[in-house]
């Protein structure tokens, strides 16, 4: 592309994955949200659980001060806690769904426009259907709970799919689970949305194309990063998010291009979303013996360089 990407989008990267000892919402977050926050190449940050309240207030004033889009990654915490609002125990639904409901609050005193969210398990093929309704029903009570804690804005509710086969194995899914599992949520509630994720794609046997095309009606962020998909005994095998061009991994400059290019072509960098741009987030994560700083800097090259071949 010959336009900059400056004014376009806002570059985002997730904090707890490039950061990984603050994964459980403890550890050094504010120093490292601070490294982030003060390079002006990224005008997004996605933050996650913070348990310490006083940290999470601290963090919520240098983010203001720092101009910068915020987006709330529900990943980390659902995962943690094995939070399953698509759970055919409806106790456990139940459960789930108010383990996310208090992430909403996180997310609305950092000062996220989104919160992204996720499926629990998958279960057996004759189970999806009614795991699906579950999910819609769990979905709309979390929407319709940030509308109503809401003041200034609303926050969005975007839906991040995954595999179901190498790693994550998660109910949702495929890209056109996600859609519908939306489509549904979205006849009750405006705030609903998806994430879609370039490093899960190979994990879905999904091209960009395929996948941007049939989430683009819904589309309200989207993550940049690589997997592992071909060898079984590599050591970061599955959804990772290893840094780009490690041998044995699916996605790099090309990879990142094409994801860009659909991107375009499709009108998202001129979308209006919840965020103040539309974002587009590094998802990386350093492997045992590699740098943070490294592996952003990693992350800067290959986007600079995509980019310029879209």
């Amino acid at each position: 592309m010959n336009e900059p990407w400056n004014g376009l989008i806002n570059i985002g990267i997730v904090h707890p994955m490039v950061f990984p000892e603050t994964m459980r919402g403890e550890g050094p977050i504010l120093e490292t949200v601070t490294k982030i926050a003060a390079d002006e190449f990224f005008g997004a940050i996605e933050v996650s659980w913070i348990k310490d309240h006083e940290t999470r207030s601290k963090a919520a004033s240098l983010l203001e001060k720092a101009f910068i889009d915020v987006v709330y990654c529900g990943g980390p915490p659902i995962l943690v806690q094995k939070l399953d609002m698509n759970s055919l125990d409806e106790n456990a639904r139940s459960a789930a769904t108010k383990g996310v409901k208090l992430l909403v609050d996180e997310a609305y005193a950092l000062g996220a426009r989104i919160v992204a969210v996720l499926s629990g398990p998958d279960v057996s093929p004759s189970k999806r259907e009614k795991a699906k309704r579950q999910l819609v029903n769990s979905l709309k009570e979390v929407c319709t709970y940030a509308q109503d804690k809401g003041k200034d804005y609303t926050l969005m509710v975007s839906l991040e799919y995954f595999d179901q086969e190498y790693d994550k194995r998660l109910l949702v899914g495929p890209v056109i689970d996600a859609v519908g599992v939306v489509a549904k949520v979205k006849d009750k509630c405006d705030n609903i949305g998806l994430t879609v994720d370039l490093s899960h794609l190979p994990l879905l046997n999904e091209t960009p194309k395929q996948a941007l095309t049939a989430a683009k009606s819904y589309l309200e962020h989207v993550h940049i990063g690589n997997c592992v998909k071909r060898d079984k005994n590599h050591p970061l095998y599955g959804d990772q998010h290893p840094r780009f061009g490690i041998p044995g991994g699916e996605n790099s400059v090309a990879e990142l291009a094409e994801f860009l290019s659909v991107l375009k072509d499709l009108g998202y960098f001129s979308k209006k979303t919840a965020t103040r741009l539309p974002v587009v987030s590094f998802e990386v994560k350093p492997a045992p013996g590699e740098s943070s700083e490294v592996l952003i800097a990693n992350s800067k090259r290959v986007f600079a360089e995509a980019w310029s071949k879209a």
